[in-house]
């Protein structure tokens, strides 16, 4: 097994504040939980509002599989 550290930056269309509370969901969490996703960092540029970086820590290739069989629903959160 694997290990890695996955950073995805991106842009959201919604307040950090609404994003990050979509993020830290239990849906999201038991999603993380069920692929032994751990989540490292999430935070918000201090000159960019709209800017996001995440951090998590799985499997090789697990949280970037997450992110492309979820697409939609991470749209739906205001991920641009």
């Amino acid at each position: 097994m694997s290990v890695e550290i996955t950073i995805f930056t991106f842009k959201i269309s919604v307040p950090f504040e609404g994003w990050a509370k979509a993020f830290d969901s239990p849906d999201v969490d038991e999603l993380h939980k069920a692929n032994a996703v751990t989540s490292l960092y999430r935070g918000v540029s201090k000159d960019d509002p709209q800017s996001v970086v995440v951090a998590h820590q799985a499997e090789k290739w697990v949280a970037k599989a997450i992110f492309e069989g979820a697409r939609e629903p991470i749209k739906a959160g205001g991920y641009i």
